[in-house]
């Protein structure tokens, strides 16, 4: 037994040390992403000291993606690539499927529901669709899936056991009837997610037999995309397999570590979905070049031109427009914080921008420890936040999200699969658990709707504070006294209120007197060609990325810029904990302070930070805590009991972490 196992009294559990023995290929803290970023290193120090300053700080890292378009731009085959190869699937009647996990599922439910199917609609309802009707699909609004691992429940919150599977991709892609001849997108943010590249290993297995044919034709039709460099991932069996499949196409995103480490809800989904976004969009003008002239594709949206790299170009003017409203956000940050600091609740309004704001509030929930949105049974409010739009029941909020019907998981396609195709028992017994919650009925649990019932549940109190988030020609509904906007506006009078404003230069923007209560936030863009709305999206993902996560800062949940909050749900993300719990225990035992006062300890090993990570999960499970962190609780009982150097139980080092918070914690013991 090791020196801290003798003092905590603990030996590895039976799933600690299949962990450490069976599961090396989860272990993932060499991966760039999981680095941490020089420039956030004093994150939480900062933003505590001023909102503004931690706010630029976390703005800074994008700059790392300005640096990454610029290069691409300079070689843009392969995006040209990915473009021609959406313009032929829908020119020959074949589909174009999207398909990720966590945050890069989310984004392929953003191609579909927020870029594609709203711009076709748009498009049938204008005079060009006249004469593009006779050269398009009837539904081409149905020719874009995206799809993530779970399928439209994982939305909420993650479904776990399944990111660990690739067999769930294959049996996605199977059941969503992607054939030979589909274009297909996998995107991962690290490049290792096992559900992603069952996906893309099933598509190309599709075309028969390897050889060189086979190659060069699925390589025309299936992309895998990610974020780290390839001789990080190369030790890695599954991404091995995938980058050197000469039949799959290649597009390395990589830009550099997280704002906060390992959190690739930021500058790798954020490169990822204005990358791919920039192919749709050329794609769809591609298309639309084939019969309509330029004054038409300008009505449109369109630059006639269609230069991709000129397209690309424009992601460092929508950085600068979102770096401009930090002021004002800053304040909204205060705001929300302070909230949450008083117990009270956030509730977000959007319409156009619903996705954008979906995604950023739900990822909230597994970053730092937040309980994930409440059911509509829920007896007490758990979820700090409430996510609306205007719509009168469950089922038409869902339709406004997604653009279509609810989308779930048939457990008749999967449970035997899952039951006779999975060796794992414990990924077994968690992803049959987690099928029990993906299917169809899960969209009655969830209401988004700004409804009479939800008015008349959450009627918001002094302290709570209501934000809308809209875009462009969305402003002009903030007056209409009839609009969703104004009426929430109305609902929230007696409460906080802020309005956020993504527009244009020289877009209007009169609005009444509305309360001079009302923080207002307005990022205002250049005027660029911008048909599927991608660059406001984008700018309002780069403003709330930053905006919460400044406020998990200043409420304790990051460490410096560590993601010590982390829900360790999945084998990736148990082995992130566990380098979070080895890292900052050995920084501070190897700290002067720590040596003067308490001796020499032995540094702790990864094998050791597993063994008390997996009793916290238990600890965590048994007392019913579930927004207590397990890494800072680790961290503390085993300093605690180096200290001492004795037993230190589970209800005493949580009774520290209660009290005194881990940075406050780490503080008093470091070494400075």
């Amino acid at each position: 037994m090791s020196q801290i196992g003798r003092y905590l009294q603990i030996n590895a559990s039976a799933q600690s040390a299949d962990y450490i023995e069976n599961k090396k290929q989860f272990h993932l803290f060499s991966l760039l992403t999981e680095q941490r970023h020089p420039a956030t290193m004093n994150l939480s120090q900062t933003v505590r000291k001023s909102t503004l300053e931690g706010l630029k700080m976390l703005l800074s890292v994008d700059n790392d993606i300005c640096r990454k378009i610029e290069d691409l731009s300079k070689n843009p085959q392969v995006l040209y690539k990915a473009s021609e190869a959406i313009v032929r699937a829908v020119r020959n009647r074949h589909r174009i499927y999207f398909y990720g996990c966590g945050s890069t599922g989310r984004l392929a439910k953003f191609m579909e529901s927020t870029l594609w199917r709203p711009f076709w609609r748009k498009i049938k309802e204008s005079p060009v669709w006249a004469k593009a009707e006779n050269h398009l699909p009837h539904d081409i609004e149905n020719y874009l899936t995206g799809e993530m691992t779970g399928a439209d429940r994982a939305l909420i919150s993650s479904l776990e056991g399944f990111e660990d599977l690739q067999l769930i991709g294959r049996l996605q892609l199977l059941d969503r009837g992607v054939r030979k001849g589909d274009v297909v997108f996998c995107v991962t943010e690290g490049g290792e997610t096992s559900s992603v590249i069952g996906t893309i290993l099933t598509a190309f297995e599709q075309y028969g037999e390897p050889d060189e044919n086979t190659a060069k034709q699925s390589a025309e039709n299936l992309f895998f995309v990610y974020n780290n460099p390839d001789n990080l991932l190369l030790p890695f069996d599954r991404s091995r397999k995938v980058l050197e499949n000469k039949g799959i196409t290649k597009i390395n995103l990589a830009t550099g570590p997280q704002a906060i480490t390992g959190s690739t809800r930021m500058q790798a989904t954020t490169v990822e979905t204005f990358v791919l976004g920039v192919v749709i969009e050329h794609a769809i003008g591609t298309l639309l070049k084939g019969f309509l002239d330029s004054s038409e594709l300008a009505e449109s949206g369109f630059d006639p031109e269609l230069n991709l790299e000129k397209a690309l170009m424009s992601f460092s003017k929508v950085k600068e427009a979102a770096d401009k409203s930090a002021p004002s956000l800053a304040t909204l940050t205060d705001a929300e914080a302070e909230a949450y600091r008083h117990g009270r609740y956030s509730t977000y309004f959007a319409v156009e921008a619903l996705v954008t704001v979906f995604i950023d509030c739900t990822e909230r929930s597994p970053t730092f420890r937040l309980h994930p949105l409440d059911t509509v049974d829920e007896k007490e409010k758990k979820s700090w936040i409430r996510i609306w739009t205007d719509a009168k029941d469950k089922k038409e909020a869902w339709k406004v999200l997604l653009g279509r019907d609810f989308r779930g998981l048939d457990q008749s396609f999967y449970k035997s699969e899952f039951e006779t195709e999975i060796d794992d028992p414990y990924l077994k017994r968690t992803a049959l658990n987690s099928l029990e919650n993906a299917g169809n009925d899960q969209q009655l649990k969830y209401d988004l709707s700004f409804s009479e019932d939800n008015k008349l549940k959450y009627k918001p109190g002094k302290k709570d504070i209501g934000i809308i988030a809209c875009l462009s020609d969305e402003i002009e509904s903030l007056n209409d006294p009839d609009s969703g906007f104004s009426k929430f506006i109305q609902f929230f009078s007696d409460a906080q209120m802020a309005i956020i404003r993504v527009y244009e230069e020289g877009h209007s923007r009169k609005i009444q007197e509305l309360s001079s209560n009302i923080i207002w936030i307005d990022v205002i863009l250049p005027r660029f060609p911008d048909p599927l709305g991608l660059r406001k999206q984008i700018a309002l993902k780069m403003l709330l990325n930053a905006h919460s996560t400044a406020i998990m800062a200043m409420l304790g949940r990051v460490i410096g810029n560590t993601m010590t909050s982390v829900n360790p749900s999945n084998l990736k993300l148990i082995g992130r904990a566990t380098y979070l719990i080895m890292s900052h225990v050995n920084n501070i035992i190897s700290g002067k302070k720590w040596i003067k006062e308490h001796g020499q300890s032995d540094l702790l090993t990864f094998e050791e930070a597993n063994t008390v990570l997996f009793d916290a999960i238990d600890y965590i499970s048994s007392i019913g805590s579930g927004q207590t962190a397990e890494v800072a609780l680790s961290i503390i009982r085993i300093l605690e009991a180096l200290k001492s150097k004795d037993f230190v139980s589970w209800s005493k080092a949580h009774s520290i972490l209660e009290s005194a918070g881990l940075e406050q914690y780490l503080n008093a013991n470091s070494f400075s």
